[in-house]
């Protein structure tokens, strides 16, 4: 029996308050282990995920109140995430005018996709260089995600990596990436064509570029080529190939150290999360932290 345009409708409406349910029930519970009302700067990540962790926080301290002339900064990634700190009442204070040794006790942020080894493309919403950089200010950046986004390799279900350039350099680029394996990478555009290229908060365009799969460091110590040879890349590897194309400004692929490694390293912070938190289907929550918090 076909199924009526009603039934979609109503299937698609329960299919899209299961995940936003599963994004709510991950960012509580990240909340509620990596973040305390005496933080001083905690950084606030773009996309939809962020705005029930901002929910969280709210909750967090009007149920534990800071210390009496304590005040919590909240450090967005964007304009879009000043404004969810801004409406849930709390204090945002800009990246650039954090004060020259500051650094955030957490940043919480979400993902396009996650693999087995936490590496994320992150992007989809086009603040990928500020989100960057709020996560390498960061002693650990915790990630808060639906089910959707929990795949064993990058590029499973999410297309493409979103990549930030300065709009004189597009056309040079996407010929590099090309050369690069990537099939066909666009330049982001508005849905409304006439108002042209999406544009960050830096004035910068997006390129989206598909590539094969990527590979991970555990599938390379296997034996298996991420060098780019016929478009299979690891994702490290791939990043770094990327970042060095002349008119890059990031690469939406967050890898390599994670903010605990980094300070074992005499860095500030990493790009790769300690830990993700993945609202399930069943209304449960799978966390998934690296190896530093497991032990």
């Amino acid at each position: 029996m076909a199924t009526t345009a009603a039934e979609a409708k109503a299937k698609a409406a329960t299919s899209t308050a299961l995940v936003e349910a599963a994004k709510k029930k991950a960012a509580f519970a990240a909340v509620a282990e990596h973040f305390t009302s005496t933080m001083r700067f905690v950084g606030i990540g773009s996309g939809s995920t962020i705005v029930y962790g901002v929910e969280a926080i709210k909750a967090h301290l009007a149920a534990h109140p800071p210390p009496q002339g304590h005040i919590n900064w909240f450090v967005p990634t964007g304009w879009n995430s000043r404004k969810v700190i801004e409406a849930a009442g709390l204090t945002p204070i800009a990246f650039d005018s954090l004060p020259a040794d500051a650094q955030l006790e957490v940043a919480f942020d979400g993902a396009d996709e996650v693999d087995d080894e936490l590496n994320c493309i992150k992007g989809g919403g086009a603040c990928l260089f500020q989100e960057k950089l709020v996560a390498c200010r960061s002693k650990k950046f915790v990630c808060i995600a639906d089910y959707r986004k929990n795949q064993q390799r990058l590029l499973t279900n999410w297309p493409t990596i979103p990549i930030e350039v300065a709009p004189i350099a597009y056309a040079s680029v996407i010929r590099e990436l090309v050369a690069l394996g990537s099939v066909k990478p666009i330049l982001r555009e508005h849905t409304l064509s006439k108002t042209g290229p999406v544009q960050t908060d830096q004035s910068f365009y997006i390129i989206d570029a598909p590539f094969k799969q990527l590979l991970t460091a555990g599938d390379v110590k296997q034996g298996k080529d991420g060098s780019g040879k016929d478009g299979v890349w690891e994702v490290e590897t791939l990043a770094r190939r990327i970042k060095a194309i002349n008119g890059v400004l990031e690469v939406g692929l967050f890898c390599g150290l994670n903010g605990i490694q980094a300070q074992a390293a005499g860095l500030l912070g990493g790009q790769k999360p300690v830990a993700v938190y993945f609202g399930t289907a069943e209304g449960e929550v799978q966390k998934v932290q690296c190896s530093e918090l497991t032990n």
